[in-house]
C-alpha cells in the first residue's frame, strides 16, 4: 500500500514514518540513562514521551519540505540500559543526598564508583550503536535521557571527523569536572568532550544563563570555546541588532563538519517545563528555529542528539517537533 504523508501514520514508528532502521538515512537511538540528574528526574522516560507525540506532527515542514522522504526511523530502546539505568538510581540518589563525594564516606564512595562504572558502560553502548550507524552510512542521532548520554555519539563523530565543530544549545555550559563526583555527569558532557576527545575543534555554546565561575574560567582559557550566553543576546536584541546578525556570529566559529548537542532547557521553560534543571530566559521556539536552519545553510550536520526531554505530554510534544526539526536540517545540510 502507498504511503499518505496526510494520514495517520505507522504507530510503530517514528513520526509515523514507513521506514526502519534498515532503509533510513537518518536513524534514532533512543538512551534513556538519568543516573546523574541532579534536580529532577523524569528524562529517562523522554524518549518515549517524544515517540509518543512524533505521531502529531505534520510531515510537511515549512523549512525543509519533504526531507522526511530521505527516511527517518528510530531504534528500539535497549533493555540493558534501563537495567543499568534502574541499577544505579539507588546509588545515585544517595550520592546526591550525601552531598556528592564531598561526604567522603565509604559508603559513598563505593557507590560513586558504581554509578561511574555504569555510565561507562553507556558510553561504550552508544559509541558502539553511533559508530555502527556511520560506518553504515547513516545520519546518526541520539534522543536521551540526561545530557551525559551523547559522549560516546560524539566522540564516534570525531573519530572520523577531525577537527569536528560543535554547536552546544544549552542553559548551562555543562563545563565542570566530575560534578557531585560523577565522573560522566550531565553537567560535564562538553568538559568530557573537551578534554577526553582528541581532535575536537570549535564550540559554539547558545543560550547559557546558569554558569559557575570554575567553568567560565575553562571556558576563557581554551580558545575553542565560544560563549554566547543569553544575558548577552537578550542586550543586543534589545539595542536593535536583529537575531539573524547575532546566528550569523555564531555560525562564523563554526568549521565545516558539525555535530549538535542540544539539551532542550537551552530553550524557555514554558516549552519544557518536565525538563529536569529549568532555567528562566532561553531562546524562543523562533529563535531556535532560525538558528538550526542557518546552520544548517552553512555547516554540514554529520549527528545531533537531543536530551532532558520531560516525560509530560506536552515536553513530549515539543521535544518531538524540535527532533523533526533536527532531522530535517540534518538531511538538508
Amino acid at each position: 500500500m502507498a504511503f499518505n504523508p496526510d494520514a495517520p501514520g505507522n504507530p510503530e514508528q517514528i513520526f509515523g514514518l514507513p521506514f526502519t532502521p534498515e532503509n533510513a538515512r537518518v536513524v534514532l537511538l533512543p538512551v534513556p540513562w538519568q543516573a546523574t540528574t541532579s534536580f529532577r528526574r523524569g528524562t529517562r522516560d523522554g524518549p518515549r514521551a517524544i515517540r509518543e507525540a512524533s505521531l502529531q506532527v505534520d510531515l510537511h515542514d515549512l523549512e525543509v519540505g519533504e526531507a522526511w522522504r530521505e527516511g527517518y526511523a528510530m531504534l528500539l530502546e535497549s533493555d540493558l540500559v534501563r537495567l543499568w539505568d534502574e541499577a544505579a538510581e539507588g546509588d545515585a540518589l544517595a550520592v546526591i543526598a550525601a552531598g556528592g563525594d564531598e561526604a567522603g564516606d565509604l559508603v559513598t564512595v563505593a557507590a560513586l564508583g558504581r554509578v561511574n562504572a555504569l555510565s561507562g558502560q553507556v558510553n561504550d553502548y552508544v559509541h558502539a550503536e553511533v559508530s555502527r550507524l556511520l560506518d553504515a552510512g547513516r545520519l546518526p542521532g541520539v534522543v536521551g535521557g540526561d545530557h551525559s548520554v551523547p559522549f560516546g555519539a560524539i566522540l564516534a563523530a570525531a573519530e572520523r571527523y577531525p577537527g569536528l565543530g560543535i554547536l552546544h544549545i544549552d542553559a548551562h555550559a555543562d563545563l565542570r569536572e566530575a560534578y557531585e563526583g560523577f565522573v560522566w555527569s550531565h553537567a560535564s558532557i562538553l568538559h568530557n568532550v573537551l578534554t577526553r576527545i582528541e581532535g575536537i575543534g570549535a564550540v559554539a555554546q547558545v543560550g547559557l544563563r546558569d554558569v559557575g565561575s570554575a567553568e567560565a574560567a575553562f571556558a576563557a582559557a581554551d580558545a575553542r570555546v565560544f560563549w554566547f550566553t543569553d544575558p548577552q543576546i537578550q542586550r543586543a536584541l534589545a539595542e536593535g541588532t536583529p537575531w539573524l546578525s547575532l546566528v550569523r556570529e555564531i555560525v562564523a566559529v563554526l568549521p565545516k563538519k558539525i555535530w549538535i548537542t542540544l539539551d532542550i532547557d537551552g530553550l524557555e521553560p514554558a516549552l519544557c517545563p518536565g525538563t529536569g534543571t529549568p532555567v528562566p530566559g532561553g531562546l524562543t521556539w523562533g529563535q531556535t528555529c532560525v538558528l538550526l536552519a542557518e546552520v544548517a545553510a552553512h555547516c554540514t550536520i554529520v549527528g545531533f542528539d537531543l536530551n532532558e526531554v520531560g516525560p509530560g505530554e506536552w515536553d513530549g510534544n515539543v521535544g518531538a517537533r524540535l527532533l523533526y526539526k533536527l532531522c530535517g536540517h540534518a538531511v538538508r545540510s
